[in-house]
């Protein structure tokens, strides 16, 4: 079984596949639609490129999966389901967060918050067959009340609930995250999987200008994530989130990367010239500090 990556450094993202060689068949995890916020334009560069290694190594894609419901990027999952056919999967708890971000962004009965944007909804435990191999659901909730974790053989993608080592975990202060449930997660983590389990980062930062990193060890978290090691108090975790995530600004591209995300990146219908709108609420979130 292979994993390959791919880095989107205009939202730092990283999206990945993972394959069995012999039987051509494997999963792209967090795929990424480009987005210009000044012109509102998008645009499937990076898509294209997944695709393209998904076609050169002749794979079927039977699943695209999100770890949750992204805020700093768009999803693409509409168009792996296009191109390859494949079924959209996330966590069953999009449903409390779709009816979160329906009543601050009014969208009303143009949004169904039973999840049925997408084809499958994963409760922990659950596990999808990918011909030879198999994914397994982790709930880990606390960056969002939906965050799965995927483990697949011996690796595990976390989305944002941990970035790499040195940079430390996902922030908690969106509607329905929980810095308690973060450590909970987290914990979970390093008490129930291996130690070598290997660990893949949905996104990288790359603290003092260092090359980019994506994959660690579940045991190099558990002795030196700087904000959470298997060491660390939850009070005193729940503290400092709690005060970090109060000087963090709004990711640039939330407002109209939920509003997308959240419906399995399917657009809003046209209005009545054509043209698809995403809502900009205008001081919903406090005054600028």
């Amino acid at each position: 079984m292979k994993v390959q990556h791919f880095f989107d450094r205009r939202t730092s993202t990283l999206t990945y596949l993972v394959f069995d060689e012999a039987e051509r068949v494997g999963v792209v995890i967090d795929p990424v639609l480009d987005y210009e916020p000044s012109s509102g334009t998008t645009w499937t560069e990076s898509a294209d490129i997944v695709a393209e290694f998904v076609e050169r190594e002749r794979l079927r894609i039977p699943y695209v999966l999100d770890t949750h419901a992204h805020a700093d990027h768009m999803t693409a999952i509409p168009y792996f389901k296009e191109r390859f056919g494949a079924e959209s999967a996330i966590g069953a708890g999009i449903t409390s967060v779709q009816t979160i971000f329906r009543d601050l962004f009014n969208l009303g009965a143009d949004l169904p918050t039973d999840g049925s944007q997408f084809d499958i909804l994963l409760e922990d435990g659950d596990t999808l067959e990918v011909g030879p191999f198999s994914v397994k659901a982790i709930h880990t909730p606390g960056h969002t009340r939906a965050c799965l974790s995927y483990l697949i053989g011996n690796m595990l993608f976390v989305g944002d609930t941990l970035f790499q080592p040195d940079y430390g975990t996902a922030r908690c202060d969106f509607p329905g995250g929980s810095a308690d449930d973060l450590f909970s997660s987290i914990q979970a983590l390093y008490t129930s999987l291996p130690p070598e389990t290997r660990t893949f980062t949905c996104h990288d930062y790359q603290p003092g200008g260092r090359d980019v990193a994506f994959e660690s060890t579940l045991q190099e978290h558990r002795d030196a994530n700087v904000q959470l090691d298997e060491r660390t108090l939850r009070e005193d975790f729940v503290s400092f989130r709690h005060e970090r995530d109060a000087t963090l600004g709004m990711p640039q591209l939330i407002l109209p990367a939920i509003q997308i995300n959240i419906r399995a990146g399917l657009l809003p219908e046209p209005e009545s010239n054509g043209t698809v709108y995403v809502k900009l609420p205008l001081n919903a979130f406090g005054e600028k500090a």
